[in-house]
């Protein structure tokens, strides 16, 4: 049967590609829901409204997981399929039976297929997000009266241990500075990486160049349009995490990048399909380029910059870490870097800012009143 064309209707301020994006999830969504026992229902309604969807994804992902080990590695219910299992069972499991779960099953489990066997991992970060989706989905059952026992007070605590901010990695200031000739002059591309670099330069350049500005997550930058941009005004919107609209102001170094690439690299908006004709950042094919695409372009610069090889580069995350650190070593305070990167705790941006402590023992050390410390007035 062949596929129906999705034609959208949006009378919202979103752009249409993010509308679509959204559509997606939520058909993978909609789809799981329909795999699990129909007693959840009412928590469907309630991740629906009450979550982000990037976040109700990933609760049923983690309890449908939860629910197929039900059925194939315990005795906890009766059923062979999932749909099958019944609210009864569910009211008849302990927090035991989930502490079990979640420390000898889900540590380390393997999945066999036709010709493999593959075997899966999970550290305490991973099981920390299942605990907390199955520790949601049982309060709720809790709270609408579905079981008696409200058993995700009785989870195990999963240890994580609290980041460092030596461990954050990141470019230093002369890195990006190394970073952005790389992408300017092509150093150290073999002839063939040049032929592409030649083609893609303006854009590439762009990218790298707004990522360590603004510190933008990787989905915010693959999202942008060109109708996102206002040169009038002097900004751009992006859609932040749970759907928030922000305006940012350009600056000089981001405009002119921008519209370099505009003007001089991205093809005639006649020469790009209608479903990628806003696009802002395009592949050689002239689609939207994927995140995929970007975090490779990203890793490919970044190794450069740090000689190393492409497989230590670094990720957009990590240009997000290093505008992070750059702002605060040029003297803005955390406060103001974690409303432009929108953190939603300030401790986070608090992180990049530990350089500091240094900072200050460095101007203490330098600054002493007592003259036998002064290394002002110590002989040479």
């Amino acid at each position: 049967m062949a596929k129906k064309v999705i034609r959208i209707h949006n009378k919202s301020d979103k752009p249409d590609n993010i509308v679509e994006k959204e559509n997606l999830i939520i058909e993978k969504c909609l789809e799981m829901e329909s795999e699990l026992p129909s007693f959840m229902r009412d928590f469907f309604i309630y991740l629906k409204n009450g979550v982000a969807i990037s976040t109700r994804l990933a609760y049923l992902q983690d309890i449908l997981f939860f629910c197929r080990y039900l059925v194939s590695e315990t005795q906890l219910t009766a059923a062979t399929d999932i749909k099958e299992i019944r609210i009864e069972e569910f009211n008849k499991i302990k927090a035991r039976d989930l502490n079990r779960f979640l420390g000898e099953y889900c540590t380390r489990y393997t999945i066999e297929k036709p010709e493999s066997v593959m075997i899966m991992e999970n550290h305490n970060r991973a099981l920390a997000r299942k605990k907390s989706s199955l520790a949601v989905l049982f309060k709720f059952l809790y709270r609408d009266e579905a079981i008696k026992e409200n058993i995700a007070e009785g989870l195990n605590p999963i240890h994580l241990p609290k980041p460092q901010p030596d461990a954050i990695k990141r470019l230093e200031i002369d890195e990006v500075a190394k970073m952005l000739d790389v992408v300017e002059n092509g150093t150290g591309f073999t002839e063939k990486e040049l032929v592409y670099w030649e083609k893609t330069k303006r854009r590439d350049k762009a990218i790298l160049t707004v990522f360590v500005t603004y510190g933008l997550r990787l989905k915010e930058l693959q999202q942008l349009n060109v109708s996102s941009f206002n040169f009038g005004r002097g900004d751009f919107k992006i859609y932040r995490k749970r759907g928030k609209e922000v305006s940012m102001p350009l600056n000089q170094s981001v405009e002119k990048v921008i519209k370099e690439y505009i003007s001089l690299e991205r093809p005639p908006e006649q020469m790009i399909s209608q479903e990628h004709r806003d696009a802002l950042f395009l592949s050689l094919q002239k689609t939207r380029l994927t995140e995929k695409a970007i975090r490779e372009l990203v890793k490919k610069y970044t190794s450069l910059a740090l000689g190393t090889n492409k497989e230590n580069g670094y990720s957009p995350h990590k240009l997000r870490a290093t505008a992070a650190t750059s702002l605060i070593q040029y003297g803005f305070s955390i406060y103001d870097v974690q409303n432009l990167l929108d953190h939603d705790n300030v401790t986070t941006t608090q992180l990049y800012a530990a350089h500091k402590k240094n900072v200050k023992r460095d101007i203490v050390n330098s600054f002493e009143w007592l003259d036998e410390y002064d290394k002002k007035n110590s002989p040479r």
